[in-house]
């Protein structure tokens, strides 16, 4: 009796690892085909098969989670139609200068939108600039009222805005808000919450309290986006958080740059806003509420370029990319993250290598020390081909900036790392207007300061290289 229980036994036992051994054969298979389907990096590819096949499971379960890359958005196709209002300007027609020629070709391309003349741009230093003016905007509002947040904290801030937004919904405007599914807290999501309790529609982008229905954890919604009637819109950087308001004090204040923009590229911010919420709540948003017709109210010439692992991948990349190989003079831009891959940072060498004044300004500390570890262990063959590099003392300043030729200027969402060039949602405007680019230098310069050295990066101990260095494989998903 007990040698046919332990024969049973055995038999069991193989049969359990047979089991086990297929399936594990099976997972890696389906993974390994995926991924050379999908991935068009022999590096990440290699790396996503390697771990597959040392780990079947473990390396699905990764690879569901933060490998997969794509989204299939139910949105209609982002298009931009002329206005109908008279004496709008014609789309074809907006006035790029001569020397800016090749770049707006090369931008159209990309986007398949054209850049609009018309349109008027403000800057916002930091929320104590900001926060007023978009509350003033909300308050106004008489049509409709959209908004994108990434972080939409349960604050003092955020409870003024769900305040604003309440009040609007109860005058009877339309109001649609779409905050992202990690960025709004994952498991209370307080101010989603809060608005759904004052009756205002609101949608979680990419959410479920249930983790297994929520395969695309690593791709989050990083726009930030107020459009107001469809006639004005605030963009940039900025998050509604109290940590934005510097003269309140808070315990870890944030720098931060936003912008106002009038006139007809509000249109193309609205139909990115309209895609969006098709993807996140099924609703379509159209007519005159939406879209009204737009009329010229200012001269600067703008265009919207979205990005996301969808069908508009990469395209920010791209741009940025465009905008270096056109770059006659200089290039100068600050960013609160600098991981970038290799492609954009040969781009930015060879621009250096050319003559090109390359700047790039980030924080000597930002709020994620993995990332400063990462970025010291990535710069220093820029440092070696002439990009200067600066450390913008704290306060952690949040801002996206970047001007070319001290005349384009690309602004918005977009981080300069891996992140935001193709996992995350996001939004820029590039911006023809040499008097906002003046400002934008203005900025910037004041943050040229103290400059990160070769010597410097050279000067850290082997276990604090050897830690960065080890961080900095991180790369793709810091």
């Amino acid at each position: 009796m007990e040698d046919a229980l332990l024969r049973w036994l055995r038999a069991t036992a193989h049969l359990r690892a047979d089991v086990t051994a297929a399936v594990g054969t099976a997972l890696a298979l389906t993974v390994t085909a995926h991924v050379l389907l999908r991935k068009r990096r022999v590096s990440v590819a290699v790396g996503w098969i390697g771990l597959a096949w040392l780990s079947p499971v473990f390396g699905a379960v990764l690879y569901l989670l933060f490998g997969i890359n794509r989204v299939s958005r139910r949105a209609r196709k982002f298009r931009s139609k002329p206005s109908a209002a008279p004496g709008a300007p014609n789309t074809d027609d907006a006035v790029v200068p001569e020397l800016m020629w090749p770049l707006d070709r090369a931008v159209r391309r990309i986007t398949g939108l054209p850049a609009l003349a018309g349109n008027r741009v403000r800057l916002f230093r930091n929320g104590d600039e900001a926060y007023p003016a978009m509350l003033e905007a909300i308050a106004n509002a008489r049509c409709s009222i959209a908004l994108s947040s990434y972080i939409f904290r349960d604050d003092a801030t955020g409870r003024s805005f769900c305040a604003a937004l309440k009040d609007a919904t109860a005058r009877g405007v339309a109001v649609r808000v779409i905050i992202d599914g990690i960025g709004g807290g994952y498991f209370r999501a307080a101010a989603y919450r809060r608005l759904r309790a004052d009756a205002v529609p609101a949608a979680l982008f990419m959410h479920s309290g249930l983790p297994w229905r929520m395969p695309f954890l690593n791709l989050r919604s990083h726009k930030k986006l107020l459009i107001l009637d469809g006639r004005e819109a605030f963009t940039g950087g900025l998050n509604i958080s109290q940590l934005n308001r510097l003269k309140a004090r808070p315990d870890h204040p944030i720098r931060d740059t936003h912008f106002h923009l009038a006139g007809p590229v509000v249109e193309q911010l609205m139909l990115a806003f309209a895609a969006d919420w098709a993807f996140a709540d099924g609703g379509a948003l159209d007519g005159p509420a939406w879209f009204p017709d737009l009329e010229p109210v200012g001269g600067a010439v703008a265009r919207v370029v979205v990005s996301g692992p969808d069908a508009d991948v990469e395209k920010i990349e791209f741009v940025i990319l465009q905008a270096l190989a056109c770059a006659r003079s200089s290039v100068r831009f600050a960013t609160p993250y600098f991981l970038p891959d290799e492609v954009v940072m040969n781009a930015l060498a060879l621009a250096a290598q050319r003559g090109i004044t390359v700047d790039v300004i980030v924080p000597a500390v930002s709020d994620h020390r993995f990332i400063d570890w990462a970025s010291r262990a990535h710069v220093g063959p820029l440092i070696r081909n002439g990009v200067r590099i600066w450390l913008d003392a704290p306060p952690f300043d949040h801002s996206k900036a970047l001007v070319v030729d001290g005349a384009w200027c690309f602004v918005g969402s977009a981080n300069w790392d891996m992140r935001s060039f193709r996992l995350n949602f996001e939004l820029n405007v590039e911006i023809y207007d040499a008097g906002l680019a003046a400002q934008l230098d203005a900025f910037m310069r004041a943050k040229m300061e103290t400059r990160l050295t070769l010597d410097a990066i050279n000067a850290r101990a082997l276990p604090v290289r050897l830690r960065d260095a080890a961080v900095r494989l991180l790369l793709p998903y810091l």
